[in-house]
């Protein structure tokens, strides 16, 4: 039987073509929620990255780590679907891509400077593993920075109008349709069962924002900007390895 993460990996798979051309120009309505809402916010946590070694953990197509590579860093990128990793390499044959599990990471200890796991981790239905994967790749007082669906936004329904969808405490295994039908599966945790996680696997934080949409996407995505500026679809972490 296949695990929970495979088959995502095999949901990737299916959509890889399809998920690339939403998130660049043939189809530019996947802008508003990447790179308007959470990228943005995102990088705003990194910070100053140039020279850093950094691992992009759940690269998918290679977007994020191409941004990071214009930016100066040091890159290494890796996510469990094949097919993403074939465009990812194809696009960027600069990086080094990897195929492979969070929860088993094919590097040295102590390796990166920063690892970067955006839309990723809730993926998982257990953490430990790999916090702890990410805590043993990282030098000391090395960075990570995460980001997730916001955990209250996630038990409401916000489109047109906000409406109770899920019970905020009860912390279950979830599946959302996408735009083009396919299920992808998530897992919801409250904000108090998160922090008890960071601090259990060795991380103290050190910033955290709720994504807040570009301003320029109220002109060109303004149905979507009027509701992710009342209530933020996602969040990102910034924590240090103790």
């Amino acid at each position: 039987m296949k695990s929970n993460i495979q088959k995502v990996a095999d949901t990737y798979n299916q959509i890889a073509e399809e998920y690339y051309h939403l998130r660049t120009k043939m189809h530019p309505k996947g802008w508003f929620y990447n790179e308007l809402l959470e990228i943005p916010t995102t990088l705003k946590l990194l910070g100053n990255i140039k020279n850093k070694k950094i691992l992009d953990l759940g690269c998918g197509p290679g977007l994020y780590a191409r941004i990071l590579a214009k930016k100066g860093a040091k890159v290494k990128a890796m996510d469990i679907s094949e097919k993403e990793i074939e465009i990812a390499r194809k696009n960027n044959p600069e990086i080094e891509f990897e195929v492979g599990n969070a929860e088993e990471l094919p590097y040295k200890n102590s390796e990166f400077d920063i690892v970067l796991a955006a839309l990723v981790i809730e993926h998982f239905d257990k953490w430990d593993k790999v916090l702890n994967e990410v805590r043993r790749v990282l030098k000391k007082k090395g960075i990570f920075v995460f980001s997730i669906g916001n955990p209250v936004s996630n038990c409401v329904h916000i489109r047109k109008r906000a409406k109770l969808k899920r019970e905020y405490f009860k912390e279950i295994e979830n599946t959302s349709k996408w735009w083009n039908g396919v299920k992808m599966k998530w897992y919801h945790k409250t904000y108090g069962t998160i922090i008890r996680l960071l601090v259990k696997n060795g991380f103290e934080l050190i910033d955290y924002e709720d994504c807040k949409p570009l301003k320029k996407a109220k002109k060109l995505f303004p149905e979507e900007y009027n509701v992710a500026i009342s209530l933020p679809y996602f969040c990102a972490w910034k924590l240090r390895k103790k």
